[in-house]
């Protein structure tokens, strides 16, 4: 089933595309960093570039997706935005693009918990805790969860 990585740009982005590009399934990510297009088409992913912070762009990029892999960090570090002016404010873009493109599970890469907009745009979630941890390690989480029958 076809999952979409938000921030597949941040520094965690590359181990979790690698992770879950290796499965059945078509694999999409969203990123703000144009540089990042090649390399992420060159194993397979499809790729979409817009605003992190424009909901009707993770919702375009998401239609039809069945599930999120939602990369936190996307929405604190140094990339433009421009329709949310904070972190809170992106995170209720992000729920109403995935909520309009009908995903149905997330699975929330962060230290922080879900926010509760994202938590009841899908019917399903779980988090990834990322302290002190190896990339790799999280993203074989993450891989272990979009496979998973129920989260």
């Amino acid at each position: 089933m076809p999952v979409m990585i938000i921030g597949a740009d941040t520094t965690l982005g590359p181990a979790i595309v690698d992770a879950l590009a290796g499965r059945d399934g078509e694999v999409r990510a969203f990123v703000s960093a144009t540089e990042a297009i090649d390399g992420l088409r060159s194993r397979g992913v499809k790729t979409a570039v817009g605003d992190i912070s424009d909901g009707t762009h993770i919702g375009g990029a998401a239609l039809h997706a069945f599930a999120a892999v939602i990369i936190a960090e996307a929405a604190s570090d140094d990339r433009e935005r421009a329709f949310a002016a904070d972190p809170a404010a992106v995170f209720d873009q992000w729920a109403d693009g995935l909520r309009d493109a009908g995903v149905t599970r997330a699975i929330w890469v962060a230290d922080t918990p879900i926010p509760t907009a994202i938590a009841t745009a899908v019917r399903e979630h779980a988090s990834v805790v990322i302290t002190d941890r190896d990339p790799n390690d999280i993203a074989a989480e993450v891989a272990r969860l979009d496979e998973a029958a129920t989260l």
